[in-house]
């Protein structure tokens, strides 16, 4: 491939409009250099996850002093509406039916807000041929970058990305149907590589895994050939398959883990995982135990949850 020296352009790209007219739009950078392939990278699809956002603003420093094979199309905040309600979805009040951003991939044109939205995004990622889509976790989740099972490049670009842990599909006997409306299901199904970086958590910036999220998006395009670095070699690696390990609150109040449990411990199916408190009257109200076994991939941490609430979640070992 021909590498050049980085042209460098940003553009607002509308998405929707609001009741009062207002548009709804999102920061579009492109980096251009020589021929090669094209990589869509976004952040902030949920309000909360501010970490790729910040893996993006480390990543377009090394790509401006960079040479370049090909094109890389960044999309910081996706979800402005959500990011400036500091909220997990978009708020009701403009879209009741739908929301949740990463479930309506890739998008309808005559449908609701998010559903307009996605799909002028989509005409962004449908000439991609590979998708790094950033995202953060609860407050306790294991970092880890999820790949499109059954599929060679999807899981080479992962690993490359440079987590210790790597996350896919429990097996072919699951239907791709099941995640139909997430970006990588729809990228999937369009014949597109994606991959889903978990960088730490959400709702405050970790400066050590934005640095990681930056790393890893050099290490893929590297691996690409977009960029004359190679990338170093991945670490040992832990590949869990998400196999529907949720623990949930079967009672609100105050949920403590037990002493000694966190992200990453290897758990049995039955496994203490802590209790929920009444918070006035102290009673307990629900031991909670681990439904699979598996690896503890996310953990509430000591806060107040509402019946119905994910706990944990537990992932297989490969």
């Amino acid at each position: 491939m021909e590498h050049e020296s980085v042209s460098h352009s940003v553009a607002e790209r509308a998405l929707a409009r609001l009741p009062s007219g207002s548009e709804v739009s999102v920061t579009v950078h492109r980096y251009e250099g020589g021929a090669g392939p094209t990589a869509y990278l976004q952040a902030a699809q949920h309000g909360i996850e501010l970490n790729g956002a910040a893996a993006l603003r480390r990543l377009h420093d090394s790509l401006l002093e960079a040479e370049l094979a090909g094109t890389v199309v960044a999309v910081p905040v996706v979800n402005s509406l959500a990011f400036d309600h500091d909220s997990y979805v978009t708020p009701q009040a403009v879209d009741a039916v739908n929301p949740n951003f990463n479930r309506v991939w890739p998008g309808d044109g005559d449908g609701t807000l998010q559903e307009r939205a996605v799909a002028s995004l989509w005409e962004l990622i449908a000439t991609a041929d590979v998708v790094v889509d950033l995202h953060s976790g609860t407050a306790d989740m294991l970092e880890h970058v999820r790949f499109q099972g059954g599929e060679r490049d999807s899981r080479r670009l992962a690993s490359v990305f440079g987590a210790d842990y790597l996350m896919t599909d429990p097996g072919p006997e699951r239907p791709l149907e099941e995640y139909t409306g997430t970006l990588r299901a729809a990228a999937r199904l369009a014949g597109t590589t994606a991959i889903v970086p978990e960088l730490s958590n959400s709702r405050q910036v970790d400066l050590e895994a934005a640095r990681r999220g930056a790393d890893g998006i050099r290490n893929v395009l590297g691996e690409l050939g977009m960029l004359r670095a190679e990338p170093p070699d991945p670490p040992s690696q832990t590949v869990l398959y998400d196999d529907g390990g949720r623990v949930g609150a079967d009672r609100s109040g105050l949920f403590e883990p037990a002493p000694g449990v966190a992200v990453g411990d290897r758990v049995a199916e039955g496994d203490e995982l802590g209790t929920v408190y009444s918070p006035d009257t102290f009673e307990r109200r629900q031991s909670v135990a681990a439904t699979a076994s598996g690896v503890i991939y996310s953990l509430t941490r000591e806060s107040a949850v509402t019946a119905g609430e994910k706990l944990a979640g537990i992932a297989g070992l490969e």
